[in-house]
């Protein structure tokens, strides 16, 4: 274990608690700076309408994260970057036919954007590829309306090589957001057009075709799902390496008895095979979106939900997702008659740095105080933040969001400055993990996480400072996961601090116990 991410514990140790409550301990070696485990434990189990309330808590210890998904919750801070024609019309949802030659970002420069986020502390950046309407930012080969056929640039302009390029250059990961969605592609006749699954060559030949022999599939997959098919062949063999594909479920605003049900088990392959190590979010099988669109997990948010297969190979949320409990005791017994499985799939907040998704001139960015307050809500509750910041008509990110990112960013590092609790002098009894800081210090914010590679197993814990002699209780909750942090109404001042697990699912392996002095004067 660590007590930190960096902090010293010398051995590994389990400890059982009489109340059969389970710790065990993992070295900083073997914890949150380690290799992941292998793809072995599974991150799926299948369910049952029979199985009791017991084997369904047994069954949910027992699923593990995959090592993609383990990668993914250690970004914490992701960006997304919602630009194209709807950055030049003052549309949200585009209709499809918009002139190409709207966009003009006469200003584009992804560095700029690059630069802001990595001050920002983000990790990796998601570029809206092609949005509802169906505009594609780099020039494809499978339709006309891409910035190709804009005057920006002469026609050569190619925002999806530029941003990929810019964000490996200042270390960032590099994402792409392909709307399913596509009402561009409707109006062509190839969006929900009834036509049948069949077998598809993938990438589709097209007639003076340069690019040099690749690998070929042969697909099931409707017209517009071999659509698809063809723009993530050639985003995901043409921009470097892609470490997130980010899809929603979004049906185009169309007459009701025109439905395109999604080739999702066609687009899964190709991805996982053209980009094995990327996650595949929101409708995908690796990450789930939260619920809401304010940025803010659930107080108590589990990674292990029920779920239930949907069409061509679609993994669904079992209940609702505006369910108060996804993963809990009661939540497992609710979906019992509907899921198929229980699956490590954990969360992602996603939330808009202004009202709107893309860029409006009469829009301003959200406080320090409201991203602080979502990022506590979100990170420190073990989701991964998902902060939309997006470019304006120059292709700027404009001057006031680049400032609020760097002003977040110095927040959340005096919120959490330097850890208490780095080489501090730690014992273990049962289901009990003490640090000894040497001297009393004042502490108003801790910081837990769960060495997920084992699972997510915590559903009680508190944490206590000894005052005059005994254990007070400062602290608590219910989950811990990927990430909990804790805020104190106030200071409190104690050498000696500890972390009781009271009720886990089977043996709960911490990662982290972090203890810090908030520095916001």
């Amino acid at each position: 274990m660590a007590i930190s991410r960096r902090a010293f514990v010398t051995a590994a140790a389990t400890l059982v608690a009489s109340t059969g409550t389970s710790l065990a301990l993992t070295a900083p070696a073997a914890a949150a700076e380690a290799a992941p485990l292998a793809e072995g434990p599974p991150y799926r189990i299948p369910v049952s309408p029979d199985d009791t309330p017991d084997e369904l808590v047994r069954k949910a210890s027992e699923v593990r994260p995959t090592a993609r998904q383990i990668a993914w919750q250690r970004l914490e801070r992701t960006a997304f970057l919602h630009f194209g024609v709807n950055t030049f019309t003052g549309l949200e949802w585009g209709t499809g036919d918009e002139d190409p030659d709207v966009f003009q970002p006469a200003g584009l420069d992804t560095d700029q954007w690059a630069r802001a986020l990595r001050d920002g502390g983000f990790k990796l950046a998601i570029l809206t590829v092609k949005h509802h309407d169906g505009f594609v930012l780099y020039p494809s080969r499978y339709t006309d309306h891409t910035v190709a056929s804009s005057s920006w640039q002469g026609g050569q302009g190619d925002v999806l090589r530029s941003f990929a390029d810019s964000m490996r250059r200042h270390g960032i990961k590099v994402g792409v957001y392909i709307s399913p969605a596509d009402e561009n592609q409707y109006l062509h006749g190839v969006y929900a057009n009834g036509s049948a699954r069949s077998e598809r060559t993938i990438p589709t030949p097209v007639p003076g075709d340069d690019r040099p022999d690749g690998p070929t599939f042969t697909l099931p997959a409707t017209d517009y799902g071999a659509h698809m098919l063809d723009q993530l062949y050639e985003v995901l063999t043409e921009y470097g390496t892609i470490d997130e594909v980010w899809f929603d479920g979004a049906q185009g605003r169309i007459p009701p008895d025109k439905v395109e049900t999604y080739d999702w088990d066609s687009w899964y392959t190709l991805i996982r095979t053209l980009a094995p190590d990327a996650t595949i979010a929101v409708s995908g099988p690796d990450v789930r979106w939260v619920g809401n669109e304010g940025g803010f997990a659930r107080e108590n948010e589990w990674s292990v939900v029920p779920v239930q297969e949907k069409a061509n190979g679609r993994m669904d949320f079992a209940l609702s997702y505006d369910a108060p409990d996804m993963g809990g005791r009661d939540a497992l017994v609710a979906a019992r008659p509907v899921a198929d499985h229980l699956q490590w799939w954990p969360a992602e907040a996603d939330v808009s740095i202004r009202d709107g998704w893309f860029y409006h001139a009469d829009q301003q960015p959200k406080s320090v105080q409201q991203l602080t307050d979502i990022y506590f809500g979100s990170v420190g509750r073990g989701a991964v933040l998902l902060l939309n910041v997006p470019p304006d008509k120059d292709g700027l990110l404009p001057a006031s969001d680049v400032t609020r990112l760097r002003e977040f960013r110095e927040r959340i590092d005096r919120e959490l400055p330097e850890d208490l609790a780095l080489g501090a002098r730690v014992t273990t009894s049962p289901g009990t993990v003490t640090v000894d800081l040497g001297a009393a210090r004042e502490v108003d914010r801790v910081r837990l996480a769960e060495d997920i590679r084992y699972g997510q197993q915590v559903e009680d814990f508190v944490v206590e400072a000894e005052r005059g002699g005994a254990w007070t209780r400062v602290a608590g909750a219910g989950t811990i996961g990927a990430g909990r942090i804790l805020l104190l109404s106030a200071p409190v001042r104690a050498r000696r601090w500890r972390v009781r697990v009271t009720r886990s699912r089977q043996t709960a392996t911490i990662g982290e116990f972090g203890l810090y002095r908030s520095r916001l004067q």
